[in-house]
């Protein structure tokens, strides 16, 4: 069998696995392509309100397949510049897609599938799950976003040592600094991932979507330019049928229908 991303529905819930038997679901472009087209229908499909990433067998990803790195050694370097594209795209495609992405992380998340964990919105992890930047266990440095995202989660002393040190982190510890949300039982990630997605599928998409586009903005506005955003934001909002809906519900003390 070969790399694949499978996709399968739950209600409103769309459940991507990545798919490498005997790789530990390392990356592939036919699988980073497949992702990048999946987000984007997803992206337009109403019906769809929610994403769960998850990797089978028991083990989220383990990044970059070193096999193929050696053999792109041997091309031209703009062959491995089209994969760290590909990659990137993928990144990309979740931090843009206005449904909320969770992260289901059994087993571990190694260098860029550390960076795909890293780039959804939340993060369900096992108790044994570990993440690990090991690029620089075998000479190489970090793409997919990592040092971005570490920096922007992480104090700099321990972003660093996660880059530098290239050992696996505990799921235990990112969780005391807030990046990892929850820990669950071994085998339970992707069950409290999809319940966690219900649970947010049942809110107001339209203020899920621009509350994920204010966090996306945030590290790069200053604090006036934010408070426009947020004016604008909070005022489109207020004047959505998802507003009517929900003030209504508050007031009849009843659960919102907003779908």
């Amino acid at each position: 069998m070969s790399a694949e991303l499978l996709a399968t529905r739950h209600h409103a819930i769309l459940t991507l696995t990545m798919s490498n038997p005997g790789k530990r679901n390392a990356l592939h472009p036919d699988m980073t392509a497949a992702a990048i087209e999946t987000l984007a229908t997803a992206e337009r499909d109403e019906s769809i309100h929610a994403v769960v990433l998850t990797g089978a067998d028991n083990f989220f990803c383990a990044g970059g397949d070193l096999n193929r790195l050696i053999e792109n050694r041997a091309l031209p370097r703009s062959v491995q510049a089209s994969s760290i594209d590909l990659l990137h795209g993928w990144i990309d495609a979740l931090r843009a897609c206005p449904k909320p992405i969770i992260a289901a992380v059994e087993g571990g998340a190694a260098g860029a599938g550390f960076s795909l964990a890293l780039a959804c919105d939340l993060i369900v992890a096992s108790t044994s799950a570990k993440f690990q930047m090991a690029y620089v266990n075998v000479g190489l440095t970090p793409d997919g976003g990592a040092s971005w995202f570490l920096n922007q989660a992480l104090p700099r002393q321990l972003s660093t040592e996660i880059l530098m040190d290239g050992k696996p982190v505990s799921a235990e510890r990112l969780h005391q600094f807030g990046l990892v949300n929850r820990i669950v039982s071994d085998g339970s990630a992707l069950d409290v991932a999809l319940e966690w997605a219900q649970e947010l599928a049942n809110r107001s998409p339209h203020a899920i979507e621009r509350i994920k586009g204010l966090m996306r903005e945030a590290p790069v506005n200053t604090l006036a330019s934010h408070f426009e955003s947020e004016k604008h934001n909070f005022i489109e909002s207020l004047h959505h049928r998802d507003a009517q809906e929900g003030i209504s519900a508050f007031f009849e003390k009843r659960p919102p229908r907003t779908r």
